[in-house]
């Protein structure tokens, strides 16, 4: 592919961001091509070296601030006209509520998302706790003379470390799992608005 192709995909593939942006980015790409050729590359082999468009443009995006990326979409190409506005006023009851709403549901998903990962971590700071007093109960209970609450105790205390071992394997999965999650679903609103605005 060459250079000429790779930007003219590169701005086909952004054209739901601002234009500013585009115009940077393009820029951006256009030397760093230059750049490529002059150290020896062919015209070819330096679009090569810098990735498919696909990749470039999923990386752009993913870079985006979604707030950039909607504030874009929602600028009128256009002056609205005397009617529009007023359906727009009057309707405004209706789709404010209906926007609250949607906005409330995706909030109230992502605090039980993190209040799950949280909890998790509650039990697994009660479990290191357990470990630590189970220990320190069965010193107490050996050094007063009650060996058989001892032990009791130092296989609870022992128990619990060991599960709270367990759980912190589950836990940094969690807490993974659910950043990655969050950050997926904020990348895959960001392609929907900017794919729309493409086939608009």
């Amino acid at each position: 592919m060459d250079k000429k192709t790779f930007l003219s995909g590169l701005r086909e593939g952004l054209t739901g961001l601002p234009e500013a942006d585009v115009e940077d980015r393009l820029s951006f790409y256009s030397e760093m091509i230059d750049d490529r050729m002059e150290e020896g590359l062919s015209e070819e082999e330096a679009v090569a070296n810098v990735g498919t468009v696909d990749e470039v443009v999923s990386q752009i995006i993913s870079e985006t601030p979604l707030a950039k990326i909607v504030k874009e979409k929602v600028k009128p190409s256009r002056t609205l006209k005397t009617w529009e506005i007023v359906l727009i006023v009057l309707g405004f009851p209706l789709w404010f509520s209906l926007l609250v709403a949607g906005f409330a549901i995706l909030l109230a998903l992502y605090v039980v998302l993190w209040a799950l990962v949280i909890s998790l971590w509650a039990i697994e700071i009660a479990l290191w706790a357990g470990a630590i007093g189970g220990i320190a109960a069965a010193v107490m209970f050996m050094v007063r003379g009650d060996p058989a609450c001892g032990i009791g105790m130092l296989g609870a205390g022992l128990v619990c470390a060991g599960l709270s071992m367990f759980l912190f394997l589950g836990c940094v999965g969690a807490s993974k799992g659910a950043a990655r999650l969050a950050g997926s679903v904020v990348r895959g609103i960001k392609r929907k608005l900017v794919r729309k605005e493409r086939k608009s």
